[in-house]
């Protein structure tokens, strides 16, 4: 029998459905923008799922007219100090940004693979956060902007760094240059959505249920192909088979092979240990 819970915060609402967890942006007045609360709670959340090991999938999704209209602009205003008046301060910038993308890398780090479900506008921060998840899906009305470069910035968080190893260089520039759109259907033929839905409910249907075929396999061999799939992004292909070895050798388990095996011709579900519960290393002794 499927349990859910509900974890109440500002921006967001955690939902955990046995073992899929599921993150919904809920600020849909102020088109689901990036604030520092917004940075505190996500931040949060993803250290809560990821220490925990109950959850075997993340997914990401938004209510209202967009998923998400990016960085509220009122953080630069209060927020976030951009000092340019003096090298200290512009030298301060690094921390403030490193912090930041810091949030968004720990969904590409998490233990669990983690699915963004995109409806409407997806822009400028939205972008660096959605690049940084596994997979991504969208509904016909869906759409893509490197915001930045139109309000006299860089895209600093993570999507100069990420989307060209998603999509051609050459189409990542045009992007970033230009702040053009990218609609849901070039995304789908470019390979940064894995599938377009006809409404956003339809999306959440597939969405979950592709969420559900993940947590039906072994926790630890989806831990372990995440991260031989991000290692190999990164690395030569040489140095990536022989981290194979060593990962390969390090999660090794039969009884989950045989355990499978055996789940695939009784025609039933596996059953599989969650990851195991972290401790953090300043909470031991308490």
């Amino acid at each position: 029998m499927t349990t859910a819970s509900t974890t109440p915060l500002s921006c967001f609402s955690l939902t955990h459905e046995g073992p899929i967890a599921h993150l919904v942006l809920n600020r849909p007045e102020a088109m689901n923008t990036m604030n520092a609360t917004f940075w505190r709670e996500l931040d949060g959340v993803l250290d809560q799922i990821h220490h925990g090991g109950q959850a075997r999938v993340l997914v990401l999704s938004s209510t209202g007219k967009h998923f998400s209209a990016g960085m509220a602009l009122d953080v630069f205003s209060g927020g976030i100090q951009m000092d340019d008046q003096s090298p200290e301060g512009r030298a301060a910038v690094l921390d403030t940004l490193g912090a930041l993308q810091a949030t968004f890398t720990k969904l590409e780090s998490l233990r669990i693979p983690v699915l963004a479900a995109i409806h409407g506008g997806c822009i400028g921060g939205a972008v660096d956060m959605v690049t940084a998840c596994c997979m991504r899906y969208a509904t016909q009305d869906a759409f893509f902007c490197i915001q930045e470069i139109n309000i006299g910035m860089v895209a600093d968080v993570g999507t100069l760094q990420r989307l060209p190893k998603l999509i051609p260089e050459a189409v990542a520039k045009e992007l970033a240059y230009t702040g053009r759109r990218l609609p849901a259907a070039r995304a789908l033929a470019l390979g940064l959505v894995n599938e377009v839905f006809d409404s956003h409910a339809a999306m959440l249907a597939g969405v979950m249920q592709i969420a559900r075929e993940i947590a039906s396999k072994p926790p630890i061999a989806i831990w372990g192909t995440k991260q031989a799939i991000h290692y190999t992004r990164d690395h030569s292909v040489a140095d990536a088979l022989q981290q194979m070895g060593w990962l390969q050798g390090a999660i090794w388990s039969n009884r989950h092979v045989r355990e499978a095996v055996t789940a695939m011709k009784e025609k039933r579900a596996g059953n599989f240990p969650d990851l195991a519960t972290l401790q953090r290393f300043e909470d031991m002794g308490r």
